[in-house]
């Protein structure tokens, strides 16, 4: 069972996501990086965020503890912005939170070694789950810790975009390929065929079955098509089973250099220069640059 908690105190909101997650304080003396329920992205990403995130940590990765948390809306009171204040009434009861790593910050290719067969698992995770917000743009990474005597290490966060099929039902085979080009740590030649001599036989039926029992049945109720929570999670475990035997279909194989997407990157920003007004052409152009380094340890207020 994941951990509960409360909200005694909400610190600050994040923008750097759609979902608008905020910090949060609990009962337990911790600090959360809270999604919400009532955010547009709905309660499938939450749900996938503990699916996802579970796993990878049953496969060996990093991956913050999650908990549940209980949110009154009251405590984030002196929120000043009204479109805040309409999420956290709109979350009132239970919501996830991701512990949050003091001082980490965002993943650059310049940052960090990564070990091939470490790579190689992380996008061994992602293809199984069907998790294509892990890129070059938007790596979904963090380097943690930043300071003291221990070596930094990559953290995974944030696979509410992941688990894609629960959407529609049927409609993605579970055997289904995707684009890995533009993989985050693609460039670090992941070893995928270690990886998934490593990983495949991990992702047991016994495992999904624990991992699925985790989420909060009425965060899977009323899903159409569908009875009950019960038959919702058996369904997440069929497919995830499913893809896991399947993985030679799927198994990512074809990455591109750093120097190849480079190049890329500089004939999409010349097309996109070409394509601008006079006007436009005095205007910074940010395509394909690394989003800033963010400092975590600046929401602690």
């Amino acid at each position: 069972m994941l951990r509960e908690v409360t909200a005694v105190r909400y610190v600050n909101p994040l923008r750097t996501g759609g979902s608008v997650p905020g910090v949060v304080e609990a009962d337990d003396l911790g600090t959360y990086v809270v999604k919400f329920t009532g955010s547009a992205q709905g309660r499938k990403a939450l749900v996938a965020e503990i699916i996802v995130g579970e796993l990878a940590r049953r496969l060996g990765l990093r991956f913050p503890e999650l908990v549940l948390v209980h949110f009154d809306p009251a405590v984030g009171a002196d929120e000043p912005h009204q479109e805040v204040q309409d999420l956290l009434h709109a979350s009132a009861g239970l919501n996830l939170g991701m512990d949050l790593l003091p001082g980490a910050a965002d993943f650059t290719p310049e940052a960090i070694d990564v070990d091939p067969l470490e790579a190689g698992k992380v996008v061994w995770l992602d293809a199984l789950t069907a998790n294509v917000d892990r890129t070059v743009h938007s790596s979904n990474l963090m380097i943690w810790p930043t300071f003291g005597v221990h070596e930094p290490k990559l953290w995974l966060i944030d696979h509410g975009a992941a688990l894609v099929f629960h959407h529609r039902w049927g409609a993605s085979a579970p055997d289904k390929e995707y684009d890995f080009r533009h993989h985050a740590l693609g460039s670090y030649g992941p070893d995928m065929a270690a990886a998934d001599a490593d990983l495949a036989p991990l992702v047991t039926e016994e495992a999904l079955r624990e991992i699925v029992a985790l989420v909060p049945g009425a965060w899977l109720a009323d899903e159409p098509g569908f009875d009950s929570p019960d038959a919702v999670r058996e369904a997440y475990v069929e497919h995830l089973l499913a893809r896991a035997r399947a993985s030679a279909v799927w198994l990512p194989t074809c990455f591109p250099s750093r120097d190849e997407l480079a190049a890329a990157d500089a004939r999409r920003a010349a097309a996109t220069e070409k394509g601008r007004p006079a006007w436009l052409k005095r205007v910074p152009d940010l395509h394909g640059k690394p989003a800033a380094q963010q400092d975590w340890s600046t929401h602690l207020g």
